[in-house]
């Protein structure tokens, strides 16, 4: 599994972050180019993508891998 993957707010606009990286992996104008170049990543490195909003905090969170806790049903 890969790194996970960031959305998080710039000075910019929004950029993508792997996690525990210092430097954005992108740039991006709009929060939703940027989930869509994180969405991208995180389904080839077969990890999670975590969204923040403009507070900085996490408000939603998707899994593109092997997720460790599927539903059962």
């Amino acid at each position: 599994m890969g790194k996970n993957q960031h959305v998080v707010p710039h000075e910019k606009g929004w950029a993508v972050k792997g996690e525990g990286n210092a430097r954005a992996s992108s740039i991006h104008a709009t929060q939703v180019e940027a989930i869509s170049a994180a969405r991208e990543t995180a389904i080839r490195e077969r990890s999670e993508m975590l969204i923040h909003g403009e507070n900085g905090r996490i408000r939603e969170r998707n899994t593109y891998g092997m997720d460790p806790f599927p539903p059962k049903g």
